[in-house]
């Protein structure tokens, strides 16, 4: 069972990145100053899914884990939070089952036997799909990407406005990961320089040791508005999607059994598509935008 990869950041580097951002800066300001990231539409606004009979049910157990900031985690109090945890309890809203609605966390390998031995009805942790799991496991529509992005140096002399102006330019990547796969595929003109780590990379783009770096938009969207790029550096071009590379997005995972389950949450998620509830959730954890 394999979590949602971004870039190479691991799950602790990845909780204390999160956590360092949340400390050096408030987003506030720059929200008030400028229009608010959209988070693109997954599904489409004329299409209206059923929403099945839940009368029948007795309860709506979502399983999760604490180890994937800032999509699930424990916040200083010691409670559940995090943008799954948000969107879980919104989905119990929509279909009107908020009495019956319970989100209990597990180590994230024990995630898919304790689904599997209906410990819980639905698991909602960036579970990445495979073909393994879909021969055992069903899974909701995607309800969010997360995309790769180029961020580039500022003092660098790129001429252009999109990835075209990027060729034979030196363009940091970390190395043995899917953004390094990707940025040779689809961008071969470039000048790959390889780094062992998410630090060494950033470092050197920040010194200037690359003009550009190719990395997952979560990781950079919030490293460009932080303290610690000290405003050397800008998103540039993009986002880039690719199931090949980047997987089919954040999905919400239930036994096969389970249809009527399974598409009573696709109803959700589709019906807080259109009335912006998910948009109010990125915007809670994603202040400045992965797109």
């Amino acid at each position: 069972m394999v979590q949602f990869k971004l870039a190479s950041l691991n799950i602790k580097g990845l909780r204390n990145f999160w956590l360092l951002l949340v400390v050096v800066f408030c987003p506030l300001p720059l929200l008030a100053q400028q229009e608010a990231p959209s988070l693109p539409l997954l599904f489409d606004s004329r299409e209206r899914l059923a929403k099945p009979d839940l009368t029948a049910l007795v309860r709506l157990r979502f399983l999760t884990s604490i180890d994937f900031p800032p999509f699930n985690f424990t916040d200083q109090n010691g409670k559940l939070a995090g943008f799954n945890v948000d969107l879980a309890r919104e989905i119990c809203n929509e279909l009107e089952v908020a009495d019956k609605c319970q989100i209990q966390a597990l180590p994230f390998g024990d995630l898919n036997t304790a689904l599997a031995a209906s410990q819980g009805d639905a698991v909602i942790a960036g579970m990445a799909v495979s073909d393994d799991l879909r021969a055992r496991f069903a899974f909701s529509r995607p309800y969010l990407m997360l995309p790769a992005r180029f961020v580039r140096n500022l003092k660098a002399g790129i001429r252009g406005e999109n990835a075209a102006a990027l060729a034979d330019h030196p363009v940091g990547v970390v190395k043995a990961t899917a953004h390094e796969a990707m940025l040779s595929a689809y961008f071969p003109k470039v000048k790959p320089v390889t780094f062992d780590s998410k630090d060494a990379l950033l470092a050197a783009l920040k010194d200037g040791k690359v003009d550009a770096a190719f990395a997952d938009s979560l990781q950079l969207s919030f490293w460009v508005s932080s303290q610690a790029s000290q405003k050397c550096c800008a998103l540039f071009d993009g986002p880039y999607m690719s199931e090949q590379f980047l997987g089919e997005g954040m999905t919400i995972m239930l036994r096969q059994k389970d249809d009527v389950l399974t598409a009573a949450i696709d109803h959700a998620l589709a019906a807080l598509s259109r009335s912006g509830r998910l948009q109010e959730i990125y915007l809670r954890y994603f202040p400045y935008g992965l797109y």
